[in-house]
């Protein structure tokens, strides 16, 4: 029977063979379940069809389903049976055309035009008035085409039509127009060639057959040796031996679309329903047209020789001659399958079509037998592809499928998890995965099997999706490889035999190791759990998902994505995973998902342990360049307890672990003591009692922290941070004097302190105690005077002098001790009596102690200060010893500062009583103003006539009676000024003298 390629599109279903020897078939036509055959004897057969329906796949189909050839022909012959057979004319039938609306068939033959009933059982009835009709084409409108209406134009009718409306629309047949008018049931529109003339008609149709004419709508001039025609909307497209031309049936203009060679095959058309578009053969290529004659898409090349006869089926065209069947896709070009159903040079070979756009039935007829085929649904083509492991064919008859609307979102999902897991079986992991992340079906605890035996924690949530049955139940992906490996063992054995196998042939040429094959699977389930982490999915899933992706990780040692699934948000199990991290020695993971779990005790400890059990290697940061950044381990340990211990409200957990982070690191443990992350803050009692006293600088770091950010009143703890300061300032100030010493070592050995101090405090201890003694008044000043008494602390000390309020003995200490004449003069101003320059002036003078007295301080005092003092005073104060051109210039310009003041004051004097004496006069002016009033004043706030009435006069001139003086108040007018509030000036009250 038929011979075919990897993929089977179409099927046979029925076979016929003509009942007698002397009938030739000539022409086909199939409609519906019925198949028209025409014979070159001239008779007309009606054949019924009974398709089985398409076998439903078993649960375990067979992975190679038998040929075609071994169906039998018994079997297909009881899908077809003759009813009917009639004799149209003694020559060929040449074309059959069924109206299958009104249950009609139009035959040509030997020139005429024959009609009869789809059943024949009516007599057939040659339409008179037509002969010599060579071609003769149906006219179809597309789907969205914009076509002339030719039947309701009346401009478009011939000019015989219209001469003879004029004579009552009598016709050549006998039948008058008007009447036929009336009996139309349906436009059935033809375009036929007789000669060289192309006329256009209108079939129509009655009740009774026997009454069926035409009438004829258009008539125009053509060639001759017209050959093949197709009408599709307004554009008749004719086929003769010299090429293909288009004509207008609108406007009877025609043009040529293609010429032919010569030498060619002879002209053929063929209308393809499914785009409405027009195949044109020029010799054994076809190219595909728009009802305008432009080429659309690309060409399709047959077999050399060119085709008998072209048919349309679905989304190929089907291609017949010397016996043989090819299906080409119209859109790629490639031929799909082919098939055999008769010998070599078994003559004129006819395909037949449905005519309509979702046909799926084809019948192909040599001289004397014809078979029926049909398209096997795109669902069985693609588990027939995938059954024989041609993947890659399956995928791309789905990508057509798909850009031709054929399958939808849930079939398209289902293959694409199918394939998947037919390649994941086949060894191809990437590609599996690849179509597994495609599918909307597929849900991701369908890999769990591969990953966990059965039975696990997730057995139960693991879908049984079986898809199309075409691979086995998953296993381990250990089982998978080794299954695959023998199976590749196998076939290279049958191949050295001779047999073909299905085996990748990149896998028989370059046998894949068990490692690498296992390493590739884990890495692209790795990918696909990755990306499903990012879905929607039920928490029981998500905590598979997240459990299972870290057994991978860790069965690849990939530590750093175990350690970045670890410490961000997972849903992983604990107890499912701390006995494998802990035996293959990941603790570093382990510690990260014990943080992210809560359970903050174990992640402590094994920060503690690796703190301590860390050789002297170090651990890069992979986060850095090669030599940017490299951190001790244990630096790192201590680094990720801290962490924890930040956002730790339990006190004894965080005081258990402060010890061992302070020896390796004090800045973190200033860190976790003073975190702000935590809900409750921890008891400063316990803290600074577990805080070890060698660590000072935590100690200050905690106290200022708790005074400065968390504005702590406590007097205890501002005690306490003044008196650490103190402390820690005496040795500084110690440890500086001694490194003057020409001791190296011991300049070094002091070194090494200040340096660890300032790697947690960047300011200096001596100014971090100087602000704190200025700005705090909480703690004890005495406390901390006693501590510093002996030392070398001065300002320290003046400060604490302030603040207890012995003003002498912090002038002392200014003037005397640090020498400080701007801070000792600043103080004074502080003070803010004349006295204390007094006293800073006779320091200067008498400094006491056998010190010489400071006369450049004195007179830069004087020089500053020497308006606010009393001359008389200061020369009584100045020593004898005191050279006089120091201060004869300080002295005199303080007498001319004196007399220039009590003079500019006599001037102030003057000037104010002259402006006292002016607002006198202007005030009496104003007092003593006349206001005129007759009987025709009124009040302006009740409007009442003055008269005889007494009134008062605002300052802005509103006149008022006493009564509404009363009410509206001394300060307030009729206008509302208030002159309490908004005083009001006249220019004659202002002083001009």
């Amino acid at each position: 029977m038929a011979k075919l390629k990897s993929r089977i599109a179409v099927e046979p279903f029925a076979h016929f063979d003509l009942p007698t020897h002397h009938l030739s078939i000539s022409s086909l036509s199939l409609s519906q379940s019925t198949l028209y055959v025409g014979t070159r004897n001239g008779s007309l057969l009606l054949l019924s069809l009974n398709p089985t329906p398409t076998p439903t796949p078993t649960p375990t189909p067979t992975p190679n389903p038998p040929p075609i050839e071994s169906v039998s022909f018994a079997s297909l012959s009881r899908n077809v049976s003759l009813l009917r057979t009639v004799s149209v004319s003694g020559s060929p039938v040449e074309s059959i055309f069924v109206l299958s609306e009104i249950g009609v068939v139009l035959v040509l033959s030997d020139g005429f035009l024959f009609i009869t009933d789809s059943l024949l059982i009516h007599p057939v009835k040659k339409l008179g008035g037509l002969k010599g009709v060579s071609v003769i084409a149906r006219r179809f409108r597309g789907t969205h085409s914009q076509s002339t209406d030719l039947t309701d134009n009346a401009s478009n009718s011939s000019k015989g039509q219209r001469i003879l409306d004029k004579f009552g629309g009598v016709r050549t047949n006998g039948v008058k127009s008007k009447d036929l008018e009336q009996n139309r049931e349906g436009n059935y529109v033809f375009a036929l060639v007789i000669g060289k003339k192309l006329m256009l008609i209108e079939l129509v149709l009655s009740s009774d057959l026997a009454n069926a004419s035409f009438v004829i709508l258009r008539e125009m001039q053509c060639f001759d040796g017209v050959k093949s025609m197709v009408w599709l909307d307004d554009s008749i497209i004719v086929g003769t031996i010299n090429g293909y031309s288009l004509f207008s049936c609108v406007t009877g203009q025609s043009g040529v679309i293609f010429s032919l060679p010569d030498l060619s095959r002879p002209p053929l058309l063929k209308l393809l329903w499914r785009n409405w578009e027009v195949l044109l053969l020029v010799d054994n290529v076809g190219v595909i047209v728009d009802a305008l004659g432009q080429p659309v898409g690309g060409s399709l090349v047959f077999r050399k020789g060119g085709p008998d006869s072209i048919g349309d089926l679905s989304s190929y065209v089907v291609v017949v001659r010397d016996g043989k069947m090819d299906l080409y896709h119209k859109k790629s070009g490639n031929c799909i399958q082919t098939l055999t159903f008769g010998v070599e040079g078994v003559g004129q070979c006819i395909v037949a079509n449905e005519e309509n756009r979702s046909g799926e039935f084809a019948a192909v007829a040599t001289p004397t037998k014809l078979i029926c085929f049909r398209k096997v649904p795109s669902e069985e083509q693609i588990k027939d592809l995938l059954r024989k492991k041609n993947f890659n064919e399956a995928i791309s008859l789905v990508e057509e499928l798909e850009c031709e609307g054929e399958l939808s979102k849930e079939v398209l999902s289902l293959f694409h998890a199918q394939v998947g897991f037919l390649l994941l079986f086949d060894l191809h992991f990437k590609e599996a995965v690849d179509h597994f992340l495609q599918s909307e079906t597929m849900q991701p605890s369908e890999v769990f099997p591969f990953i966990m035996r059965d039975p696990n924690r997730w057995s139960l949530l693991v879908p049984r999706n079986r898809y199309w049955g075409l691979h086995p139940p998953p296993v381990p992906l250990e089982d998978v490889v080794d299954d695959g490996l023998l199976a590749i063992q196998r076939a290279i054995f049958l191949r050295k035999a001779g047999v073909e196998t299905v085996v990748d042939e990149r896998f028989l040429s370059n046998p894949p190791t068990r490692a690498e094959l296992l390493e590739s699977a884990i890495k692209n389930i790795i990918r696909y759990l990755e990306v499903s982490r990012q879905k929607d999915l039920t928490l029981a899933v998500k905590e598979g998902v997240d459990t299972l992706l870290m057994y991978l990780y860790r069965a690849l040692n990939y530590v750093d994505d175990m350690e970045k699934l670890a410490s961000s948000e997972n849903y992983c199990i604990v107890e499912e995973l701390e006995t494998l991290l802990d035996g293959s020695g990941h603790l570093r993971a382990l510690a990260f998902l014990y943080a992210s779990k809560g359970m903050s005790s174990k992640a402590l400890a094994i920060w503690r342990i690796l703190a301590r059990n860390y050789s002297s290697g170090l651990w890069k940061d992979p986060g850095m360049h090669d030599g940017a950044c490299v951190t001790s381990g244990r630096e790192t340990a201590a680094t990720e307890a801290s962490n924890i211990l930040e956002d730790s409200s339990d006190q004894d957990l965080v005081l258990q672990h402060l010890a061992w982070i302070a020896d390796l690191n004090p800045a973190l443990a200033v860190r976790i003591l003073t975190s702000e992350k935590r809900t409750n803050q921890l008891s400063p009692d316990e803290v600074i009692a577990a805080i070890d006293p060698k660590k000072v600088e935590i100690l200050q770091c905690y106290l200022q922290w708790l005074i400065e950010e968390q504005d702590s009143d406590d007097t205890r703890l501002h005690t306490l941070y003044a008196l650490s300061l103190a402390k820690s300032a005496i040795e500084s100030f110690n440890s500086e004097s001694s490194s003057q010493s020409p001791d190296t070592g011991r300049q070094e050995h002091l070194k090494t302190p200040d340096i660890q101090r300032e790697s947690i405090i960047q300011s200096p201890v001596r100014d971090r105690l100087q602000i704190f003694l200025q700005s705090s008044d909480l703690y004890d000043p005495e406390e901390v005077l006693d501590l510093i008494q002996d030392s070398e602390l001065w300002l320290e000390k003046a400060i604490l002098y302030r603040k207890l309020g012995q003003e002498s003995l912090v002038l002392q200490i200014l003037a005397l001790k640090l020498e400080d004449s701007e801070a000792a003069e600043q103080y004074c101003a502080e003070i803010g009596r004349p006295d204390a320059y007094m006293q800073l002036l006779d320091m200067y003078l008498d400094p006491q102690d056998g010190k010489e007295p400071m006369f450049k301080a004195a007179v830069r005092l004087l020089h500053n200060r020497g308006e606010s003092l009393d001359p008389l005073q200061v020369l009584e104060t100045l020593s004898p010893d005191m050279p006089l051109q120091l201060a004869s210039e300080t002295i005199l310009r303080m007498l001319r500062a004196r007399l220039h003041h009590h003079r500019q004051g006599q001037i102030v004097h003057y000037l104010s009583r002259a402006v006292h004496i002016d607002a006198r006069l202007a005030r009496l002016e104003e007092r003593s103003r006349l206001v005129q009033i007759n009987d025709e004043s009124l009040c302006d706030s009740c409007h009442a006539r003055l008269g005889t009435k007494l009134f008062a006069m605002y300052p802005d001139d509103t006149v008022v009676c006493y009564k509404c003086f009363r009410r509206q108040g001394e300060s307030t007018s009729v206008t509302g000024r208030d002159f309490k509030q908004d005083v009001l000036f006249k220019p004659g009250w202002l002083v001009t003298r």
